[in-house]
């Protein structure tokens, strides 16, 4: 008789140890955020982040980076170099303890840096880690060295290989196509976009981007190059292109409060969305914290202040709430905190209590001081602020509505809305489809078990031009907000919202693969990022992708989502093709639909992501606003590409 297996000892030998570099590669997404397209252009920001943090201890004033024709990508500065010199501690060079020891870096010695965007000294290091190939040159002490590495490992020891009367640092670097398994394909659009903020929060500083593997009608390479002379008072211009402003000039601060370093930039316009963007350190702190409610508390008692006393709220007949002070506005807070302490889920909330009263002070001052010298522009702003009183007080009223009927029970749910029998929210998805037809057509081929149609009359209102009460009036958006369980307003702040009894995870707006679709596509995208943020940010939206074409030849079909596609089938299959253009959704049965769009095994969901909060509310005002021009080249140049990624 055989002896039964031991079972395994639970013993100190059992503990795997997984140190620096090894556990980057095992663990990347808690370094980088995931290893899809937003962690891959993720690396770029850390290689540039160091020479950032160069140009604000004052020692660079040009960044350059390059897409290589591999997909690799190439940074350059004009800093100090990287110190090559022998690390006591270590027994090699600095250079290679940088690059391949996690938490190493001048970031840690405040006589090297007294702020950096670096959050965790993981930086360059943590990209040599996620790359197959990285190669580093430092153009230092009148030499130029040289260190290449392969998957965080260096291949030799740091050498000299040349002279330079020239100081900088050169990374070219390829992402580990083992890790990084969706795609290593980056984007130019989400680079120059980042690159273009950091040019105006950080003003005399050079950063140009070059894209070798496109070139423009000229036969040159794609680039743009980004330089702001004055800073964030030019980037909230750029923001608010597409919208009308209240008054001439940016009100701007920058100074030193308490010592920290602030700047403030801000606008009011006639439209009725606000737009805060917050920085600290360069990192866009899409989660708010400390420096956000110092300039929110700063700007609601200065203007109050000045609104009492100038008598304009005397015939009034309710309190004013901090909401009306930000309707219309557009502002840019940017802190430099030598130790930022973040929380919140992304870590992108700042936390250190200090930094609220140095912006608030700072928000004040400057507002008096504009206030006072700018009497026509203040009245002006006090009078937009009265209007968006009354249109909150509008809007209460209609949310109301919206409450009452989403907190009834499920026969309070909307008429055209086919529910699903799951009861876990975590395995609903529900489609926002275009016209009743298509509804029809997802009905019959949905999986009723965890699939919920909701059928949308036309075009939903444009969100982007309508005051909040007309917003809440409108009957397809009460729909939707009762549809998902999701209800608005607390008595802290009218504007927040209540996710927390979602009825789906997964929201999917799926319309006809044409203009009309896009443009109603873009319409809910606009709903959802103005009124409904945090569905997008916890991820949330989703857009289907229905395929275009239907090739045919005797037995065999294939379908095409796109033109390559359809040609490519075409060739395959041969002569005597017959290929069908689907123009909607409503011209497939519900067995097609099913099999190309809603079939989880065989679709292909666009997750809807934010990728640049600033650039985001840029595009939709333009997209959506009442401009054309800026609105005709935008798609002019953009046709190509289908969709937009927000």
């Amino acid at each position: 008789m055989s002896e039964a297996p031991k079972k395994q000892d639970y013993s100190a030998d059992s503990i795997q140890a997984l140190e620096g570099m090894e556990h980057v590669r095992m663990r990347p997404s808690m370094y980088i955020g995931d290893v899809g397209t937003r962690g891959l252009h993720h690396l770029v920001y850390e290689v540039v982040d160091n020479s950032i943090d160069e140009a604000m201890a004052g020692h660079c004033d040009r960044i350059d980076v390059t897409i290589n024709e591999d997909n690799s990508i190439t940074t350059v500065d004009n800093g100090r170099g990287i110190p090559v010199g022998l690390h006591k501690k270590e027994g090699v060079s600095a250079l290679e303890v940088v690059m391949t020891k996690i938490g190493a870096g001048g970031k840690f010695d405040k006589d090297s840096y007294k702020v950096s965007g670096g959050l965790h000294g993981v930086g360059v290091s943590c990209v040599n880690a996620l790359s197959e190939h990285l190669k580093a040159t430092v153009f230092r002490e009148g030499k130029v060295w040289e260190q290449e590495y392969e998957r965080g490992k260096s291949m030799y020891p740091v050498k000299a290989v040349g002279e330079s009367d020239k100081n900088g640092t050169i990374v070219t670097f390829s992402p580990d196509k083992t890790i990084f398994t969706q795609t290593v394909e980056y984007n130019y659009e989400t680079l120059s976009s980042r690159l273009r903020e950091l040019a105006y929060l950080n003003k005399g500083l050079t950063i140009s981007i070059t894209d070798r593997r496109h070139k423009d009608e000229k036969d040159e390479y794609v680039s743009e190059i980004f330089y702001s002379e004055i800073g964030l008072p030019e980037f909230i211009q750029y923001l608010d292109a597409t919208r009308e402003p209240l008054m001439k000039d940016v009100i701007a601060f920058e100074g030193e409060k308490n010592g920290v370093p602030v700047e403030v930039a801000m606008i009011y316009n006639t439209s009725y969305a606000e737009n805060l963007h917050s920085y600290v350190n360069n990192i866009n702190t899409h989660e708010g914290g400390t420096h956000l409610s110092g300039f929110r508390r700063g700007l609601t008692h200065t203007l109050k202040k000045f609104a009492d006393n100038s008598g304009m709220l005397d015939k009034l007949k309710f309190d004013i709430a901090g909401d009306d002070f930000r309707e219309g506005l557009t502002a840019i807070i940017s802190v430099k905190v030598a130790e930022p302490q973040f929380e919140g889920q992304t870590k992108t909330k700042l936390g250190n209590r200090e930094v609220s009263a140095s912006v608030s002070q700072a928000v004040s001052e400057m507002l008096t001081d504009y206030l006072e010298e700018h009497p026509d522009d203040a009245k002006t702003i006090v009078q937009k602020v009265i209007l968006a009183a009354q249109a909150r007080h509008a809007a209460q009223k209609a949310r109301e509505m919206v409450q009452r009927k989403t907190v009834m029970s499920i026969g309070g749910l909307p008429g055209k809305l086919s529910d699903c029998s799951e009861q876990d929210p975590t395995k609903c998805e529900v489609f926002l489809v275009e016209g009743d037809s298509a509804g029809g057509t997802a009905k019959q081929g949905r999986d009723r078990m965890f699939q919920a149609i909701l059928p949308l009359r036309g075009k939903i209102l444009n969100v982007e031009k309508a005051m909040q009460h007309k917003v809440f009036e409108n009957e397809e958006i009460k729909n939707i907000f009762t549809a998902l369980g999701v209800t608005i307003g607390t008595e802290e702040d009218s504007k927040a919202l209540n996710i927390s009894k979602l009825r789906y995870h997964k929201v999917v707006i799926m319309c006809d693969a044409d203009i009309d679709g896009s443009h109603i596509e873009t319409l809910i995208l606009t709903f959802f990022f103005r009124y409904m943020k945090e569905l997008i940010e916890n991820g949330h939206i989703y857009i289907a992708t229905p395929p275009l074409y239907l090739v045919k030849r005797g037995a065999k079909k294939q379908y095409a989502w796109d033109d390559d596609q359809r040609n490519e089938i075409v060739s395959r299959f041969g002569e005597g093709s017959k290929i069908q253009r689907y123009k909607g959704l409503g011209e497939m049965n519900a067995e097609q639909l099913w099999d190309t769009t809603m079939n989880p095994e065989f679709r292909t969901l666009r997750q809807v992501v934010i990728d640049n909060g600033a650039e985001a509310d840029r595009i939709f005002s333009m997209l959506m606003g009442d401009e054309v021009p800026p609105r005709r080249d935008f798609i002019e140049k953009n046709a190509i590409y289908a969709n937009i990624d927000a």
